[in-house]
Order: structure tokens, then sequence, then C-alpha cells
């Protein structure tokens, strides 16, 4: 009993202590996804400022847990080979729209995602680049298959 009375104000503690972490958690979390190097790119007239994921953690990470994006802001993901990569949005708050390039950056598809699903959106053929933008951004600027992304030659090598 005695230990009771000692021990239970120390649980009492506890919580609020876990309550005030929390949110640093988060808040490091989301600052880290926004650590990622930024390329500028541009699709016909238009600059895009892309964070750039190059190596398999910031790939699997993406875009998860965004409750929004700048208009001209998106995720260049770089991949260390060509082959028909595909995406979908678990996690994902927003949605977007996903251009798969090859090596030129020649768009061969755009494919539209929906949030918080697992569907599978794959390049039409094998591809190095994908670029994700807010969902329409390519065909309210006019961009469609078989035009070119501009600046993929400036990422970094893939890890």
């Amino acid at each position: 009993m005695i230990f009771l009375k000692r021990f239970l104000p120390r649980l009492r503690v506890i919580p609020l202590r876990l309550a005030s972490i929390v949110p640093l958690i988060f808040a490091t979390t989301a600052l880290a996804q926004t650590s990622l190097p930024t390329l500028e790119l541009s699709a016909n007239f238009h600059r895009v400022e892309a964070e750039v994921a190059a190596d398999q953690a910031s790939r699997a990470r993406g875009l998860m847990y965004r409750e929004s994006m700048a208009a001209n802001r998106g995720m260049l993901f770089v991949f260390p080979w060509a082959e028909r990569h595909c995406m979908w949005m678990r996690n994902t708050l927003l949605p977007l729209s996903v251009a798969f390039l090859d090596d030129q950056g020649k768009i061969l598809n755009i494919e539209d995602m929906r949030p918080l699903t697992e569907d599978n959106h794959c390049a039409s053929a094998p591809v190095r680049f994908a670029l994700e933008m807010n969902r329409g951004y390519f065909a309210e600027k006019g961009i469609k298959p078989g035009q070119r992304i501009g600046g993929l030659g400036n990422s970094p090598i893939p890890r």
C-alpha cells in the first residue's frame, strides 16, 4: 500500500509529459519532410519548385501527411533505374496528379490520384522520374504526354 501511495502521483505525471512531447514529434516529422533539397524545373513556360526524393526513405515517404502544397510546388521522385514504377496514396492527404517522365524528361503519362487510397498508378513504360503536383496542375497548365519537363539534368544521383 505504501508503494502505491508513492507510485501513483508519478503515474499522473507521465501522461502530461507524454502529451507535451507528442506535438514535438509531429513538428519534427513535418520539418523533416520539408527539409528535402529542391530543384527548379520548367513545364512549358511554367516554373515548378520540386522537392527531390532521391533516396529510398524519401521516395517511400513522398508527400505523406502533408495538409497543403503551394500551387507551383511538387515532388520529383528520382529512381536509380528505369522501370514501370508505380505510385500510391497511402497516408497522403492531398489529391495529386503524377507525371511519369523518361530520361529526357518526356512525359509518358499523367495519372490523377485520390487521397488515402492504395490504388496503383503506374508508368506506361520504363521511367526514371515521376513528378507529383496538386491534382489538376498539368491539365490547368495545358501540359500533356509527349511534352518535356526541363531541369531534370540537375537532379541528384539517386540512392
